[in-house]
């Protein structure tokens, strides 16, 4: 299903005036000068609790909840939302690891690592960082976002060049635009201007979906089956599936999605910086709130949506006079935009995909290159002012830029078999840095060694896991050994629970038979090491309206699982 053919001038003229807005917004932070790395990278650590909680939220929302969420929707039903009523995690962000950042007063994770333990723990998570921002969130991103819009215009061809380059290449030059230009501030800025766009259009499918379909009983009838996949259990509308189920047992579900949820929410850069830019601990730790409030909505408007489009083919709803078909599951998202949605919505929900992608790469571009220009190049050139760490900042966006784009072309040429692996990288690369990070700032003992080789055990089990993956898939008739059975065998979702309990167990092991950290080192970087105006500084940063909030979210989240358990 295609939506250039039942564009109107309504939606043209809406997807125009986003644009302006766009213009107007970049237009105003050019003009604001960027004096050094911090302005450039941070917004001057100047940020609101709004700004900060909108780009948490944008930044996380891409392509693969559009067009992804949907589609699992559509497929299994509720499997993945383990993975995104992760508002709970982000709240461990704002309470537990937001009063360590602040203190520290670092720019970027690797550079919190060096203060806790040693500069080759710095050394080794900025390079797995930039390396996987660019082979899979950058790459995934552009790659995903061009098939997007390929499919969305129904374009296969223009000028007698693919659309999917016109459309990927064209996203990526214009989002870099903006990143380089701005910097942080372009990130912060347009965040609050596409989250509410994005949000309002896929709230408008919720609405009209349910009318359509005849309300959220006739949805939950419909999808009360089995999901069609081999040795699928449970139905569509619950949570928990048998531990026997090949791709989401329930125990492993519930580790893995927190493995990966303490990652990506607490300690991944790409997400971080928006916290470092918070002007003081409590504007960004409201800032997380109100990210942990928003996070809560993915699973209503995206995932829920591909339920109701399998909920209307199941039952032949008609539309418009015609029965609404679904070709595939992840056509699930743009057949009812063009189904359902009126003159005007349709290019509003247009802008939606535009924010998501936009604001996912802005956000990758800018931590990316903050990564390399401060945990790298500020190291080798100490020396080097403000002002060249800035264009350093923006020389290397550019290159990130390319690399990104020169890696599509690998994944196009392996399609959805990359992209699966690649939602295995997460799993595996998780583990080892939570280790890293969790024992770092819970136990005071933890030695420099032992948080550096937490980072190494990770990355050689990952890449083993990985490479295992990659042979064993493509030779079937390998037989079986002990390492298969440890490295291919074990469902990916227990593999990443057992990788964490390993890396633990490693920075445990190695920091007993090494040196203690001095106290000095460590002081406020680690529980039960504050001074007293430090724990007199926290405190003071939040009241009862935070705590109240708190309450909420995690009553929110209880209140989920307990639905559709």
């Amino acid at each position: 299903m295609t939506l250039l053919n039942v564009f109107a001038w309504q939606d043209w003229s809406v997807i125009a005036l986003f644009c302006l807005l766009m213009i107007g917004i970049v237009v105003y932070v050019t003009k604001q000068k960027n004096e050094s790395s911090g302005d450039y990278f941070l917004n001057g650590r100047n940020a609101t609790w709004l700004a900060i909680g909108t780009s948490l939220f944008a930044s996380n929302i891409g392509s693969e909840h559009l067009i992804g969420l949907a589609g699992s929707g559509a497929a299994s039903g509720m499997a993945m939302a383990h993975w995104e009523i992760q508002g709970w995690m982000i709240l461990i962000l704002a309470w537990v690891f937001v009063p360590f950042y602040e203190r520290s007063q670092v720019m970027t994770m690797p550079e919190f690592l060096e203060r806790r333990y040693n500069s080759a723990s710095r050394s080794i998570l900025t390079g797995i960082s930039i390396i996987s921002y660019v082979m899979t969130k950058v790459a995934v991103t552009v790659y995903a976002g061009g098939l997007v819009f390929q499919q969305v215009f129904g374009i296969k061809e223009m000028w007698g060049i693919d659309f999917f380059w016109i459309a990927a290449i064209g996203l990526v030059i214009i989002t870099a635009i903006y990143t380089i230009l701005g910097g942080m501030k372009s990130v912060l800025y347009t965040s609050v201007l596409q989250t509410p766009i994005l949000l309002l259009g896929s709230a408008i499918i919720l609405f009209l979906g349910f009318k359509a379909l005849g309300g959220w009983d006739q949805m939950m009838q419909a999808c009360d089956v089995t999901p069609n996949y081999e040795g699928a259990t449970g139905t569509m509308i619950h949570l928990m599936r048998s531990n026997d189920d090949p791709q989401y047992p329930w125990f492993g579900a519930l580790i893995c999605s927190a493995v990966i949820g303490f990652w990506y929410w607490c300690t991944d850069q790409f997400i971080v910086q928006r916290v470092l830019s918070g002007k003081d601990e409590q504007q960004a730790r409201r800032g997380a709130i109100f990210g942990a409030y928003l996070k809560m909505f993915p699973v209503f408007l995206f995932l829920i949506p591909g339920m109701i489009a399998f909920a209307m083919a199941q039952k032949n709803i008609v539309i418009n006079g015609e029965v609404f078909q679904l070709s595939t599951p992840d056509a699930a998202f743009p057949t009812l935009v063009a189904k359902l949605l009126p003159a005007g919505v349709k290019g509003l929900v247009v802008c939606g995909i535009l924010a998501a992608l936009m604001s996912s790469l802005a956000s990758l571009f800018n931590s990316s290159a903050m990564l390399y220009t401060i945990d790298f190049h500020k190291r080798v050139f100490p020396n080097t002012s403000e002002k060249k760490l800035v264009v350093v900042g923006q020389i290397a966006t550019v290159v990130i830029v390319i690399l990104g784009i020169l890696w599509i072309p690998v994944m196009r040429s392996v399609g959805d078999v990359l992209y699966n692996y690649l939602q295995d990288v997460q799993s595996v690369l998780a583990p080892g840095i939570a280790s890293a990070f969790l024992l770092g700032i819970c136990w005071k003992r933890t030695s420099a060694q032992g948080g550096m080789w937490g980072l190494i055990s990770g990355l050689t089990i990952g890449i083993t896991r990985l490479a295992a993956k990659v042979y064993y898939t493509n030779m079937p008739d390998a037989p079986q050994t002990f390492f298969k059975s440890i490295f291919f065998d074990i469902n990916w979702l227990f593999f990443s629970g057992w990788m964490l309990l390993v890396c633990c167990i490693i920075v445990i092991i190695v920091s007993l038979c090494t040196k203690a950290p001095d106290e000095d080192k460590i002081r406020g970087l680690v529980f039960g090491t504050a001074t007293p105006e430090q724990k007199e500084q926290t405190r003071k940063s939040w009241n009862k309206w935070d705590v109240i909030n708190t309450c909420i979210i995690l009553s929110l989240t209880a209140l989920f699982y307990w639905y559709f358990w």
